[in-house]
């Protein structure tokens, strides 16, 4: 009898699943991205500020079955849907937040405690995504497990990003203004890095999307808390409002100017 008689069907058909060939289902890496990718991570900060001070229990079950709600309908396209692409991040950016205040202020970890065992968790989900499929580019993610680990590491780099955010603002004491400057500039660091020597694209992609974390998170805690620990006083309802309306815009409108060129790249193959 041959091994292959053995194996347990749905395990044939799930890692037939993983492997079957997608297209790509993340956008371009443009300005557009990077600001889209930084509002994302400052709305998911001032929303789930927002939910859990007004009820914490409710606030986690919201963003919760938003999570899996918005991680169902992404999986579910055969293609990059801008909307639910970007509707997903803001879930994970909600849910990461709240992931790593649970951590501390339930769980009572320190955010230096936190930030250094998330990054493990981060490093980890890096080292089988690479032993597993040999790279770590997000212009080759085109099977369902590939995917899978894109989204790892997208959780991954929101929990750690609110961690360490929290850190540098709490524990260093920098405040939530300075810590976004200094986030802003290793943001930065790699671009120019690349540009002028050259480093590694994927490194410096990876390196830059993480800083986006803990850059909007400190930023949008600048705007929303109050005075009294060195905020602006906007409130997170407010802040996080503002910005899912500047989420839709550029979403919208990035959406507008794909179709554009889409439709002008099919008018010139005619």
């Amino acid at each position: 009898m041959k091994y292959s008689e053995h194996v347990n069907p749905g395990t044939q058909h799930l890692a037939s699943f993983m492997t079957t060939p997608v297209l790509s289902k993340v956008p371009e890496v443009t300005l557009a991205f990077w600001i889209i990718k930084i509002l994302t991570t400052a709305m998911g900060e001032a929303t789930s500020d927002f939910l859990v001070h007004w009820n914490p229990a409710i606030g986690v079950l919201l963003g919760s079955l938003g999570f899996i709600a918005a991680f169902v309908l992404q999986f579910r396209q055969a293609r990059y849907v801008a909307w639910i692409y970007w509707l997903f991040v803001v879930m994970v950016a909600i849910v990461g937040t709240m992931a790593a205040d649970v951590m501390h202020a339930v769980v009572g970890v320190p955010f230096s405690y936190s930030t250094l065992g998330l990054a493990i968790v981060l490093g980890a989900v890096f080292l089988f995504w690479y032993r597993s499929e040999k790279t770590l580019s997000i212009h080759e993610i085109t099977t369902r497990r590939r995917e899978l680990f894109y989204w790892l590491t997208v959780c991954a780099t929101f929990a750690l990003g609110t961690a360490a955010g929290d850190m540098t603002a709490a524990t260093l004491k920098l405040g939530f203004f300075i810590s976004g400057l200094l986030f802003l500039a290793l943001l930065l660091a790699p671009a120019i890095a690349w540009r002028l020597f050259r480093i590694n694209d994927i490194f410096a992609f990876w390196f830059a999307y993480i800083m986006t974390r803990p850059l909007g998170a400190s930023f949008a805690d600048w705007a929303g808390k109050p005075p009294r620990i060195h905020g602006l006083g906007f409130g997170d309802g407010t802040v996080g409002l503002a910005l899912t309306l500047l989420i839709l815009v550029f979403v919208a409108v990035g959406s507008t100017r794909r179709s554009a060129r889409n439709t002008r790249h099919i008018q010139n193959s005619a």
